[in-house]
């Protein structure tokens, strides 16, 4: 069959650019009313059985924006989401946005103490979940952290490490809601209208972890999103009626941003999936007709090993964005060859960000996409005029001096433009030192950028890792691994891993006097206590006097890297060949996995 012709790139874009030559700040809900009334017919959400129109999600965002103001939720108010990604996520997300309030965007797969630690840490006057996803019990969760939160009247404070929860409203997945306001109830109120919402004010709170491995709230605005995710639609040459197709979740910025936000601009339509499956992507690239999947290198993998098993009518497929992550060599000129896409982009950013604001661009050599992350992203009517229309501006410093290196010269990457985050939410001291003394922030990684202006990622100056796009941050692993009674000191390093991009491996030294815990009991532990995405992969053992320390008695992660590398080859372990730890029950990633047959103990170091 043949592929369905599309205008080129740099046309795509140059229409792009005439439908919208100023630009103007405004909200998501704003935006999507605009498309609602240009183009009610159009589907927002493609569906399994039928789609939410422009004009559908309009009018149902509009009905639960009046079904929050009547529970009390005022302008400025901060409202916890924690749902997967299912349509009444994407209305509920745009209701906020009309009423005015914050929406602070859980990770579903946080449990007890760290659900406690976000609702706390943000203020969260209203949390909004489901009552079950896959193998969470979300509503168990309530109970362990704010036990009674059923039984208290509608509005009343929360009491204990909650003082700010007054309501919960859960959407039942699996039946009937038997506890907390059902979703449902928020519909049927008079809509209020009490004024403009200011589009320069915080619209999200998405936490991301720092240097101390607490999670930090980076607040975003309502003006910043939509300059980024004009910007991401217009560098990858976005169609008039452009469909994608991704199960990257929305409390992300790349599935929020990259993905449904971006897709407004050009009365686009997404197809959301609440868990990876790539049979289940590549089968609506051929029923949806799709034009781009978006992925992580890890979904990128086996959407690449399923296309190759078997048959799917691929011929509207002409775009792969795949980010997040290393990508194993090969693996782009695989995107071509397998999935027929005529464009690859991958790109680089952060919340702190508002997504990405490095890309490549439409043609592209594979050289730049193995090599590089791309360049800062032209904005047309969205850029910065002081930074020449584009949405951010990097720059490498001497992390001795503090000075700009020239390009090709490796230093500490710093960026700043109008998509740049304000601050973390209710920390001053982290949001005082992300930033340079004259508003640059610090990205936190080491890199260098060529004569072109292409970005090339050298390493990290903080030590967390990615695990199948997830960022992790190997403090909190840590204090958990020392919460087991057998465990006297431990260290999470990230390894390089062809499935997820990276894994977790745990150097733990055990109790003297006490039974040795084994590998499978620690990972155990960990599960019970962390996301998924958390959970070491690996478990390696050592006596105090074997970790590789500084003169000042510091631990030299880095060498612990090597070491656990050389380990876990002599050991005979083999890197897994399953889907994504989101998207698998309970228990470690896949990945890096010790061989079982082996003894666990590996305490002669190399």
């Amino acid at each position: 069959m043949d592929r369905t012709v599309r205008p080129y790139a740099a046309e795509r874009g140059r229409a792009l650019e005439a439908q919208r030559p100023r630009w103007s700040p405004q909200t998501s809900a704003e935006l999507l009313d605009e498309v609602a009334t240009r183009h009610p017919g159009r589907p927002l959400l493609l569906g399994d059985v039928a789609p939410v129109t422009y004009a559908r999600m309009s009018s149902w965002s509009r009905e639960l924006s009046g079904g929050l103001t009547a529970m009390g939720v005022r302008r400025g108010d901060h409202v916890a989401v924690d749902l997967p990604n299912l349509p009444e996520t994407v209305a509920l997300r745009f209701a906020l946005a009309r009423v005015g309030a914050v929406t602070v965007s859980v990770n579903t797969q946080l449990r007890h103490d760290e659900l406690r630690y976000v609702l706390a840490q943000s203020d969260a006057r209203l949390l909004v979940t489901a009552d079950r996803f896959r193998d969470l019990d979300y509503l168990d969760s309530l109970d362990r952290i704010a036990p009674g939160w059923d039984r208290r009247p509608p509005g009343r404070a929360g009491e204990g490490s909650l003082p700010e929860l007054r309501d919960v409203v859960v959407l039942g997945t699996a039946g009937p809601v038997s506890r907390g306001v059902p979703f449902a109830r928020l519909l049927g109120h008079p809509v209020e209208t009490t004024g403009r919402v200011d589009p320069h004010g915080v619209s999200d709170i998405l936490y991301t972890s720092g240097t101390t491995g607490a999670a930090k709230g980076v607040q975003l605005s309502h003006d910043g999103l939509l300059r980024t995710a004009y910007s991401s639609a217009l560098v990858r040459a976005f169609g008039d009626g452009w469909r994608l197709a991704f199960a990257l979740p929305l409390h992300h910025v790349f599935g929020y941003v990259e993905g449904l936000l971006a897709a407004l601009f050009v009365g686009g339509a997404v197809r959301l999936h609440a868990t990876f499956d790539a049979d289940r992507l590549l089968a609506d690239v051929e029923r949806h007709r799709i034009d781009e999947l978006i992925c992580v290198p890890s979904m990128t993998s086996e959407v690449l090993a399923r296309a190759r098993e078997r048959r799917y009518d691929l011929t509207s497929l002409h775009t792969l964005f795949s980010s997040g992550g290393p990508h194993r060599p090969g693996m782009w000129t695989e995107m071509r060859e397998v999935l027929g896409v005529d464009e690859i982009f991958t790109a680089y950013g952060q919340t702190e960000t508002t997504a990405s604001t490095v890309c490549t661009r439409p043609g592209d050599p594979t050289e730049r996409l193995v090599s590089t992350n791309g360049a800062p992203k032209p904005a047309g009517a969205a850029g910065d005029a002081a930074l020449g229309g584009l949405l951010a501006e990097y720059a490498a410093l001497d992390p001795a001096t503090g000075t700009r290196v020239p390009p090709g010269q490796v230093g500490e990457l710093v960026v700043r433009g109008p998509s740049v985050t304000r601050g973390y939410y209710n920390k001053p001291q982290e949001t005082l030192e992300a930033f340079t003394a004259d508003g640059w922030l610090r990205t936190g990684d080491l890199g260098l950028l060529d004569e072109q202006g292409y970005l090339v990622l050298t390493g990290r100056s903080k030590d967390t890792y990615r695990c199948g796009g997830e960022l992790v941050m190997p403090a909190e692993t840590e204090q958990v691994l020392l919460s087991h009674p057998a465990v006297a000191d431990a260290y999470v390093v990230g390894l390089p891993d062809e499935r997820m991009g990276e894994v977790g491996c745990a150097w733990v030294v055990p109790h003297d006097g006490v039974p040795a815990p084994s590998a499978e009991e620690l990972t155990r532990h960990c599960a019970a206590r962390l996301a998924r995405f958390k959970v070491p992969a690996a478990v390696l053992f050592c006596e105090t006097d074997e970790l590789p320390r500084t003169s000042t008695g510091k631990v030299r992660k880095h060498l612990l890297v090597q070491r656990a590398q050389g380990l876990l080859q002599a050991s005979g372990t083999a890197t897994g060949d399953r889907p994504c730890p989101q998207d698998e029950p309970a228990g470690p990633p896949p990945g890096c996995q010790l061989n079982r047959s082996r003894s666990a103990r590996l305490s002669t170091l190399p």
